[in-house]
């Protein structure tokens, strides 16, 4: 059956199950044809509520941190493959503990740290950057902008291979296809291919929407296999946004409607800066169900956070019928690097998590209250 978004408690982020599982299948397939390890990026998503579901289909964890590397431990069940630009003494002993392979961002970090993981039988890897990619417009999501401070480039790389490392680590694709994986690694090999023969494993980070509709799966699977049989290095894609791309929304309540200068604004009880910060970031605009893009003629209205923030709003969107308060909105999309980005600014209400059941319905996964609001603080 279909969401009922009237049952649904607001402001929610709502998980549809098998829109999930869709998603999970379907990376499954790859890893299962090429033979690569496939991560879940907690960067991107980290409701460990629903890592059960993961569980069913075999996926390892890339974390960020401390933090990220032990959830992955606790939830997902599994030791991460672990990066940071730069890792702290106080917490580099836990961060191995929980972590079967870790990437160094320098070799400062490499010569600091490659003993200790040495001895905890972690996989070493370098970040390196290849200067290239194509697939981003938005400087804040390009890791190689000139003066990126991740990666080591292949001048400042010289043409030793320390001893210890056994892996790189590249990122630098963004919500991409597979052609820009494809001139991504011609690059990569073009300036670190002298390598290869000394690895045992290449991660090539993140980026890979494999999920969207128009994604060429078989071109992918014939990249990742080329490579394997040609250097005889395991594989290890992040994708990221592909696990929870579309599988999910924000439903949010409109509370008052305010009009100045002729501009008629929604104001919800959700924040754009709160609980959909890419959308300010980057900027974008999201899709909201039931409304088009601006129409002449037609009720149109901005979209306002509950926050003080004078910027915490976006437009326009069109609709068939006036709005009026208690009218449900519903953002599209709004799963994969929301809920791991969101904030409790100015105090807002936290939406709640929640997963819809085609058989069983809505089952609340998480609600938030003030003590979660004040523990953040002291």
């Amino acid at each position: 059956m279909p969401i009922d978004f009237n049952q649904i408690p607001s402001p929610c982020y709502v998980i549809d199950e098998a829109l999930l599982r869709n998603n999970l299948q379907s990376i499954k397939k790859v890893k299962e044809a090429t033979g690569t390890d496939i991560l879940v990026s907690f960067k991107a998503f980290s409701n460990w509520g629903v890592f059960p579901i993961f569980k069913e289909y075999g996926f390892g964890a890339s974390a960020s941190s401390l933090n990220e590397a032990r959830l992955a431990f606790e939830e997902l069940g599994v030791k991460a493959h672990t990066y940071s630009p730069a890792y702290e003494e106080k917490s580099i002993s836990d961060i191995l503990r929980y972590s079967s392979h870790i990437s160094f961002n320098s070799i400062n970090q490499l010569r600091k740290y490659s003993k200790i993981a040495s001895q905890n039988k972690v996989s070493i890897g370098l970040r390196v950057n290849p200067e290239f990619s194509d697939s981003t417009p938005y400087d804040i999501y390009n890791p190689c902008m000139p003066g990126s401070r991740f990666g080591i480039t292949a001048e400042q790389f010289g043409d030793t291979l320390p001893k210890e490392v056994e892996g790189f680590h590249f990122h630098t694709l963004f919500e991409a296809d597979s052609f820009a994986l494809g001139k991504l690694l011609a690059v990569s090999l073009e300036k670190f291919g002298r390598f290869l023969p000394k690895l045992q494993w290449v991660n090539m980070g993140g980026g890979h929407l494999i999920t969207e509709k128009n994604y060429d799966i078989n071109h992918l699977t014939k990249i990742l296999i080329d490579f394997r049989n040609n250097y005889d290095v395991k594989i290890i894609l992040e994708p990221g946004s592909a696990f929870t791309y579309q599988t999910g929304y924000l439903v949010s309540t409109v509370l008052d409607i305010v009009e100045n200068n002729g501009i008629k604004t929604a104001i919800l009880d959700v924040s754009f800066t709160c609980h959909m910060p890419d959308c300010l970031e980057m900027p974008y605009k999201p899709v909201i169900l039931g409304a088009t893009d601006e129409v002449a003629g037609k009720p149109t209205y901005r979209m306002g956070g509950i926050s003080c923030l004078a910027g915490d709003f976006m437009g326009n969107w069109s609709f068939d019928k006036e709005l009026n308060p208690g009218d449900k909105i519903v953002f599209d999309d709004m799963i994969h690097y929301t809920t791991v980005k969101t904030t409790m600014f100015n105090g807002v209400s936290h939406p709640c998590i929640g997963i819809w059941n085609e058989k069983s319905g809505f089952r609340l996964i998480k609600e938030f209250n003030y003590k979660d609001y004040k523990n953040r603080l002291s």
